[in-house]
């Protein structure tokens, strides 16, 4: 009876507050695809057209006034060219508060938040290994590399922490 209670109060049916508006995590997956959509160029109905949808539900999706499914939000990475995590890549603690499991009252410890992120999670780690592949001369690409671990290096000197200098010069 608690739990019915706290979601009564928290969240209406379909996801959407009690005040109407859209939950603000739905708003920020939908800002994700539309930056990711702008990023490549492509116009909603393009968009659309590749989703086999009306533009209108891409512009109901970047939102948030419409929920992605599973299976939608999967064409849409697909589409967009971005691993799915792309999408909610920066949620933090603050938009966390807004999940269902939240609004209902339940409290655990948010143990996604608390590990340590995995760097191939992010989505500009990802963009740049992506734009480091795209460099076809390779020695410019080995200077790149190298200038990004003489980087780390001499920012973990500067934090009293070890530098992991195995790297250096390490081959691509």
């Amino acid at each position: 009876m608690k739990n019915t209670l706290i979601r009564t109060t928290a969240l209406q049916s379909r996801g959407k507050m009690v005040n109407g508006e859209a939950n603000p995590i739905d708003v920020y997956v939908g800002k994700r695809a539309r930056l990711r959509r702008e990023m490549l160029q492509i116009s909603q109905t393009q968009l659309a057209d590749r989703l086999g949808i009306t533009f209108q539900q891409v512009q109901k999706y970047e939102k948030g006034i419409n929920r992605m499914g599973a299976s939608r939000l999967w064409d849409m990475a697909v589409v967009l060219k971005v691993p799915v995590n792309y999408f909610y890549d920066g949620i933090g603690e603050e938009l966390d508060q807004y999940s269902p499991r939240r609004l209902y009252g339940i409290k655990d410890k948010n143990i996604l938040l608390e590990e340590k992120a995995d760097p191939l999670l992010k989505t500009c780690n990802l963009e740049l290994i992506h734009a480091l592949e795209k460099i076809k001369n390779s020695q410019l690409r080995q200077t790149i590399y190298n200038l990004v671990f003489y980087l780390a290096n001499a920012n973990a000197e500067q934090n009293d922490t070890p530098a992991d200098k195995e790297f250096e010069g390490h081959p691509l």
